[in-house]
């Protein structure tokens, strides 16, 4: 297939596809839900201890909301991804041999810690309290730094040491990358009526019968969004909608789609994307292989 991007962010993305077919498209998508690796944390260890201060006010690591919660949430924080310098744990040169309780290095995993004091008026532990242990590019993004873990109030504490590692979104959804994705096939919106389409063209809304040219019909894709939200206002279900009839219609194209969607923040659009074409291509090359060697 050949792709076109129409739209980009850093965490959202549309792309248009062409040369392909329904199947080849879904195939895309499930890859990049379930089979595009990125950094999540998967291991959190709480450290639970006791200390009086000078004024005599007694620090205990407890919070208002069960460990495990806090553990789930620092899950969901996004965690940078985009470099591939991390290995899975159960392919790292130093930690493939070993059981798999014991493995975890800086080649596989990133290490935070964090280490919040409450206040008489409440301190909300943020996801910018997580210190990373090394290369501070790893730091959880400015903007996804407000993400709040608990809230802790005088005389409680959280102390806790965090691991992440590289895994897949079909072994669980933290590590799943992306979300709200879709497609649809890409259409093209003609002009069949004029006399009836003069009820559209009344309302004074955003496209104009100039705008389908000589041949009555819209092909580029942002008009068309706008002809379609247009066409909401004579619909059958409208006042309109019995005189506007099928004045215009929407037509789709063969063998061409939108994928749309959104990372979860830990790495930019275009590199899932990437990532998962190469891994969906990888796996066609090899499934061609085996059925060229049993044909």
């Amino acid at each position: 297939m050949d792709c076109e991007i129409i739209e980009e962010e850093d965490n959202r993305i549309r792309i248009l596809l062409t040369g392909t077919d329904n199947a080849s498209v879904n195939a895309l998508r499930r890859t990049m839900i379930a089979d595009t690796p990125k950094m999540a944390i998967h291991q959190v260890r709480f450290t639970q201890s006791t200390e009086v201060t000078d004024d005599g006010t007694v620090w205990e690591t407890v919070s208002p909301i069960p460990d495990e919660v806090i553990a789930h949430r620092l899950a969901m924080t996004p965690i940078p991804s985009d470099t591939q310098d991390f290995s899975f744990e159960h392919e790292c040169i130093n930690c493939k041999d070993m059981v798999e309780s014991q493995r975890g290095c800086p080649l596989c995993n990133i290490v935070y810690t964090c280490n919040v004091k409450g206040t008489p008026e409440g301190v909300a532990v943020k996801a910018r309290d997580l210190e990373v242990f090394g290369d501070l590019s790893l730091s959880i993004p400015e903007e996804f730094a407000d993400i709040t873990i608990t809230k802790l109030y005088k005389g409680q504490m959280i102390s806790l040491t965090a691991k992440a590692k590289k895994g897949y979104g079909r072994d669980h959804v933290k590590w799943q990358p992306v979300c709200g994705i879709a497609f649809q096939s890409r259409q093209h919106a003609v002009l069949h009526d004029k006399k009836a389409a003069k009820s559209l063209w009344g309302l004074g809304l955003t496209v104009t019968e100039k705008d389908f040219g000589k041949n009555g019909r819209i092909e580029d894709i942002h008009m068309v969004e706008k002809v379609r939200a247009d066409l909401h206002h004579v619909g059958p279900s409208t006042d309109l909608g019995r005189d506007f009839g099928d004045a215009i219609t929407l037509e789709d194209v063969d063998g061409e789609f939108i994928l749309s969607y959104e990372t979860d923040g830990s790495m930019k659009a275009r590199t899932v994307f990437e990532l998962a074409t190469a891994s969906l291509g990888e796996r066609f090359d090899a499934l061609s292989g085996d059925l060229d060697i049993v044909l």
